[in-house]
């Protein structure tokens, strides 16, 4: 259960850092605009959308459950552990208190370091596509518009029904 609680946790991290280096969006109430925008987004354009979530999504799930794995292989400490030390891994006090030992600290910091590098990987990816493969206008009009319009929503699912994402 607590190796639910990580993954869990770990993912709402990323998510987290992927949600924060997204551009800002204006809000704005629906209106009939956010119905005529969403009528001029082509499939081709949506598709290209679809396609970049649904890459992220999967390199998302791929990072997780190869920390997942990481954590589970580990000989050094118990899942248990981990998830008790990952918590208190930038407080040196805590972690003496807790009785951490130098190889359960280095396995925190490899487990980090992993996380930190796919995330980072994740945002490249993600920045990329959006930007040269979408186009960034594009993709801040889709996004924009999937928020208010479920006929949008319900082609944007297609697509990535389509991809085999949901």
């Amino acid at each position: 259960m607590k190796n639910y609680l990580f993954v869990f946790a770990l993912f709402f991290g990323v998510h987290a850092m992927h949600a924060q280096n997204e551009s800002p969006q204006k809000e704005s109430a629906p209106s009939e605009n956010a119905q005529t925008e969403s009528a001029e987004i082509t499939d081709d354009q949506l598709e290209k959308y679809a396609v970049t979530m649904d890459s992220v999504n999967d390199m998302k799930a791929s990072l997780l459950k190869d920390i997942e794995a990481m954590v589970k292989d580990n000989e050094k400490m118990t899942n248990a552990r981990y998830n008790e030390l990952s918590k208190i891994a930038d407080d040196p006090a805590a972690l003496a208190k807790a009785k951490a030992t130098p190889e359960e600290i280095a396995f925190i910091k490899e487990v980090a370091a992993k996380k930190e590098e796919g995330t980072a990987k994740i945002q490249e990816t993600f920045q990329s596509m959006a930007k040269e493969y979408v186009g960034a206008s594009d993709y801040n009009k889709i996004k924009k518009a999937l928020a208010t319009d479920p006929e949008l929503q319900k082609r944007y699912q297609t697509h990535l029904d389509k991809l085999g994402g949901s």
